[in-house]
């Protein structure tokens, strides 16, 4: 092959468009949870742009919308509930030694 017929060829690799997060219907709301919960991650932490593969438009408003959720008490700050699993289950008992006569 030389040159000129290289140039026209393209891959052979196929390329599936990968659908957005949010649809156009979809309202961005505190009030809306099914939505907000899928950009939050298992600690509790706002996902970034890049892991949601949302707009930064989109990614504004989830945030606000987070962080409002989080005031209003429907999303909590934190989630620990594995962490308080695990201290409970491994309660220490400290018992003192003591010497006989």
């Amino acid at each position: 092959m030389d040159k000129s017929t290289r140039l026209f060829l393209k891959s052979k690799r196929s390329f599936r468009r990968r659908l957005p997060p949010i649809q156009s219907g979809d309202r961005i709301d505190y009030k809306n949870m099914s939505l907000i919960s899928r950009f939050i991650s298992e600690q509790g932490k706002i996902l970034s742009r890049r892991v949601n593969r949302l707009t930064l438009k989109q990614q504004r408003l989830i945030t606000i919308a987070i962080k409002q959720a989080r005031i209003l008490s429907s999303l909590p700050f934190l989630n620990n509930e594995k962490q308080f699993e695990k201290s409970e289950s491994t309660t220490r008992t400290t018992g003192l030694k003591t010497k006989k006569k």
